[in-house]
């Protein structure tokens, strides 16, 4: 029983470590980021981290897996009610994507857009993580839009799997464009071109 306690004491603190670091990251990036920065926001006692971490890699990569596990949450809820067509549940997904991107709230950022260039040189393990949380969200975007194929909202001869990449390299891409600009352009560009895209021809 006290062991149990235990455990789950340090999985609630380092869970609270990963939520802290998230939000401090967005707005500075990585690199830029100390650990005890981190560690004063949580709360908790400076020189514990590597306690919860064997380094700052580790910690990278663990932040990395957090928030893909959050975000295919957030996914799923956006696409998985089947009672609603297939191409609404996409652009309901998108349309998310647009707003989230450009409201005040650093929490809504994409970690995916802030951390990619800068970590993939840095480390493998963060690297192979950005690589494999990507490839399950295009996966699941490819899902929904073989369901729209199947349920005739889509050419019957549309690649799910290809315009799923397409779709989301295209939103990371303006994404990034609206780090750069301060702008809706690029956002609001490829909403127009998704809205296109998922047009039956």
């Amino acid at each position: 029983m006290v062991e149990n306690t235990v455990r789950t004491k340090i999985e609630d603190t380092r869970q609270q470590i990963l939520e802290t670091a998230k939000s401090i990251i967005l707005g500075k990036g990585f690199a830029a980021v100390g650990l005890n920065e981190i560690l004063t926001t949580a709360s908790v006692p400076k020189g514990s981290f590597y306690h919860y971490f064997k380094s700052k890699e580790q910690f990278g990569n663990a932040l990395l897996e957090d928030y893909f596990a959050d975000y295919m949450v957030k996914l799923e809820s956006l696409l998985g009610d089947v009672d609603v067509p297939a191409i609404n549940r996409l652009m309901s997904f998108f349309q998310h994507w647009l707003d989230s991107q450009l409201s005040d709230t650093t929490e809504d950022k994409c970690l995916v857009v802030k951390l990619s260039a800068e970590v993939t040189d840095l480390s493998e393990a963060m690297r192979c993580t950005l690589d494999t949380g990507t490839g399950k969200v295009i996966a699941r975007l490819s899902q929904t839009i073989e369901e729209a194929t199947v349920n005739k909202e889509l050419a019957a001869d549309t690649n799910a799997g290809l315009l799923a990449q397409e779709l989301y390299c295209m939103w990371v891409g303006a994404t990034l464009l609206t780090k750069v600009s301060h702008t809706r352009t690029a956002l609001e560009c490829a909403m127009q071109a998704t809205r296109k895209r998922l047009a039956k021809n």
